[in-house]
């Protein structure tokens, strides 16, 4: 069971899973470098070229650094403020997108929940390089269930809690969002909840990681999903100014 972190184990995982956009930024300056020699343009040209692309590659992963290797957010401890008796017995749901990195740490945090991991990556609808790449180095938890986003295979009205950390937004389509998030309702209690971290397509987020960020929803799209799916009252806290924890209850 992993539940110590290797130093920079986040920021590496991002370069990692998505070394590919890092050769097509570094040969995409390469060849306009290229370009402004051979056209003589001025020295300026190419200065602010370089430090375009500069800050491009490189502020995600500062940011990516502070987020997942210095914020304190595999810790957990932002979670305190959101499960008020961490020692009860509950059933609660984890659900990720092929890349699960939360399982082990939920399981020893909350020591006497029931927990069942899902994981609804389909090879056919989520493509992107970088969920393919982590998928294949992620640690399973035992007993993981993978699943299809329109059938989770827990009773109605049994779960505590459902736990969605950084995997929702790689459901792409806005109808298969809601039809999610309707079989999230379903399972929970009445007085269950939904506990969602996600980036936002916000300002903030398109400082860090410029046109990267239309990677992420907005938090209008995500309480347009919620609402659709049935869930009524939610609260929101930021967590660093890149990240936002929702809990939506029915």
């Amino acid at each position: 069971m992993e539940l110590e972190r290797r130093p920079f184990q986040g920021v590496l995982n991002i370069l990692d899973f998505n070394r590919h956009f890092y050769y097509y930024g570094i040969i995409a300056l390469l060849l306009l470098l290229a370009t402004a020699y051979f056209l003589k343009l001025p020295a300026i040209f190419s200065i602010l070229l370089i430090g375009g692309f500069a800050y491009g590659l490189l502020m995600p992963l500062i940011v990516s650094a502070y987020v997942y290797d210095f914020s304190g957010y595999y810790n957990l401890q932002w979670m305190d403020e959101f499960v008020e008796n961490k020692s009860a017995s509950m059933s609660i749901v984890n659900i990720n997108a092929g890349f699960d990195e939360t399982s082990f740490i939920l399981k020893d945090k909350l020591k006497n929940a029931e927990l069942e991991v899902y994981d609804f990556y389909d090879k056919e609808l989520h493509t992107e390089q970088a969920i393919v790449r982590a998928r294949k180095v992620s640690l399973l938890y035992p007993d993981t269930i993978e699943i299809k986003t329109d059938a989770i295979p827990t009773d109605d009205n049994s779960t505590d809690i459902v736990f969605l950390l950084s995997s929702a937004h790689e459901i792409r389509e806005f109808s298969e969002k809601v039809t999610f998030l309707e079989e999230c309702f379903r399972i929970c209690k009445p007085d269950g909840k939904v506990i969602m971290v996600e980036h936002l397509r916000d300002f903030p987020n398109f400082v860090a990681f410029t046109i990267g960020f239309n990677h992420f929803f907005s938090k209008k799209v995500w309480s347009k999903a919620f609402k659709s799916a049935g869930f009524t009252s939610h609260r929101e806290k930021k967590f660093t100014p890149f990240m936002s924890i929702f809990e939506w209850r029915k």
